[in-house]
């Protein structure tokens, strides 16, 4: 399956994710906020990326900024997962290069479907 990196400051959302994520088969890396993402995916080389949006050192546009500017990563497509769901906020993930903007709280079996669909959409 494929290999999905996960930013998120809340370690419970944090680990439900992966935990839901690695059920259905994928490999998934893990970080506490959007500095530590911006490290970790020319590492982990992520097929895709799930990023919150509110977190600290480094809020998910702005990680995503850095990541789709590194012609290395910039095609690895990014979801932010926000409790934000104001018409603004998801406008200012899409402007930044996210692919989607899932919101906040998810069912996991929505979770599942969401990123086998995107990924399907990219050849993963």
């Amino acid at each position: 399956m494929a290999k999905i990196l996960i930013a998120e400051d809340e370690r419970d959302i944090r680990d439900l994710v992966a935990f839901t994520l690695r059920f259905a088969g994928h490999e998934v890396a893990a970080a506490s906020n959007g500095e530590e993402a911006v490290q970790l995916a020319p590492k982990e080389k992520p097929d895709l990326i799930l990023m919150d949006v509110r977190m600290p050192r480094m809020t998910g546009y702005d990680a995503c900024r850095v990541i789709k500017a590194d012609p290395n990563l910039r095609d690895i497509p990014v979801v932010f997962l926000s409790a934000k769901g104001q018409e603004s906020e998801i406008q200012t993930g899409l402007d930044v290069g996210a692919e989607e903007y899932l919101l906040k709280p998810f069912a996991p079996d929505q979770l599942t479907e969401r990123v086998k669909a995107i990924l399907a959409k990219f050849g993963k």
